[in-house]
């Protein structure tokens, strides 16, 4: 063997960690030919594989190779799953913003809608929101809007679905329907007030009139 593939199986570990999907032994097989110029055999890959799954069965490593779709995947041991979704879940919740989920949640129910529609119903400009959520793959642009200027419409995708663990939109929570609220002479709106940490609803009364 020439120098460097004494020890071929750490080339195909680290082929293996880099890989975005399973590798099968062809495909490992090619990219050592190509990059050693040689012709190794399945059977010796094999044999590497083989030799590196027994490395990773030891106890004190939390990963393993596992055999999957016609080829082979680095993937955690199956006692620490927990940890790694419980870590998850938090990272998810801390990428969208407050904001972000309530533009999110009004392209949701009435889209296609258009940014000024957005921002009628929020009260303020959503320019940073909607890019921060084009950015995230979790809303996209659907078209152009008949009106004046062909301002463009925004919708979700199938990212958002995937987000939320929902099939299609019609999964959503059935709420009613967003209105812009317009404060007028006479009889004020409701007042929602976050007092504590808790959301409050206050009708203003004749004597606070």
């Amino acid at each position: 063997m020439s120098e460097g593939t004494d020890r071929i199986d750490l080339y195909i570990e680290a082929l293996l960690f880099a890989a975005e999907h399973a590798l099968s032994e062809t495909d490992i097989r090619n990219a050592i030919n190509v990059s050693f110029d040689q012709s190794f055999k399945i059977a010796y890959v094999d044999e590497q594989i083989a030799k590196i799954r027994a490395k990773y069965d030891q106890e004190e490593l939390a990963l393993q190779l596992v055999p999957i779709a016609g080829g082979y995947m680095f993937m955690t041991k199956p006692q620490y799953h927990k940890v790694i979704g419980d870590y998850l879940r938090q990272n998810e919740k801390k990428r969208l913003s407050k904001s972000a989920l309530e533009t999110l949640s009004i392209v949701a129910y009435k889209q296609p809608i258009t940014k000024s529609e957005m921002e009628s119903i929020r009260g303020v400009g959503c320019d940073y929101t909607i890019q921060k959520l084009l950015e995230k793959e979790l809303v996209e642009i659907k078209g152009r809007h008949d009106g004046p200027g062909r301002p463009l419409l925004y919708g979700t995708t199938v990212k958002f679905l995937d987000h939320f663990g929902i099939k299609d939109t019609k999964e959503l929570p059935n709420l009613k329907e967003f209105e812009t609220v317009e404060n007028s002479i006479g009889d004020e709106p409701s007042i929602i007030e976050e007092e504590n940490g808790q959301t409050t609803d206050k009708q203003s009364s004749p004597e606070q009139s």
